[in-house]
């Protein structure tokens, strides 16, 4: 997707190549297919979790019943809790974080990677260079290969796929002045849902949920996915 963090976590020796953006397929064969859905149609979602919830506490369960792991849970519902407390008209759902998590990197787990008890996935999950082929839009580097490694093109970086652009302006910890780590999915979970509810967006919404995503990733079938996935978890049983 779309911004600095801490120069020793961010590039792995070894990397996990995301697939080309907007073009995304679910990685582990779970049956994950695009919704038949028009844009600006409400994707369902569960009751907004309690102030204080217990995110270690109430992530297993979820994880049973949703098979996203407990660990990715934590991240996706503290940054829920996290933004609501900033911009609680956006009414953004952790179901949300989690289809993007799973459209875009499987919740860290893509190809050989996998995602640590401390929240950090390894190998680093490194997009494609932006480089105007494969349908790509030409994006020449904007951090000094800071984060992705690459000094001529950028690339989208960690379980969230940000690139470094988006990642300067809303990969910062709450005061705006601290640096987070893109490869940290607590990290990306909260600069993923601020980006989401700029703009004063209502996700709750169709029309602003879709506006959140589609910003994201400007792809129709990108959001439809991620409609389907963000359905699936608000509604297992």
């Amino acid at each position: 997707m779309l911004g600095a963090a801490s120069v020793a976590a961010v590039v792995a020796a070894v990397v996990v190549a995301a697939p080309e953006r907007g073009q995304r397929t679910a990685p582990r064969g779970d049956g994950l297919v695009a919704a038949d859905v028009a844009r600006d149609t409400p994707v369902p979602r569960p009751p907004a979790l309690a102030t204080g919830t217990d995110v270690a506490a109430w992530a297993p369960g979820i994880a049973a019943r949703t098979g996203v792991p407990a660990r990715a849970l934590q991240a996706y519902a503290a940054a829920e809790l996290a933004q609501r407390t900033v911009t609680p008209d956006c009414r953004l759902s952790w179901t949300t974080l989690a289809g993007i998590g799973r459209v875009e990197s499987d919740h860290g787990r893509l190809g050989r990677a996998d995602l640590d008890a401390d929240g950090v996935v390894r190998p680093s999950i490194i997009g494609i260079a932006l480089d105007g082929t494969r349908t790509t839009q030409e994006i020449r580097d904007t951090d000094d290969g800071l984060l992705d490694g690459d000094v001529d093109y950028d690339r989208a970086v960690g379980p969230m796929q940000f690139l470094p652009t988006t990642w300067a302006q809303y990969g910062r910890d709450g005061n705006g002045d601290g640096v987070r780590d893109p490869h940290q999915l607590d990290d990306a979970a909260a600069a993923a849902a601020a980006y989401l509810c700029a703009s004063g967006r209502d996700t709750a919404s169709g029309e602003g949920w879709w506006d959140g995503v589609l910003t994201y990733n400007r792809s129709v079938e990108y959001a439809r996915l991620v409609w389907a996935a963000a359905d699936r978890y608000a509604t297992a049983p």
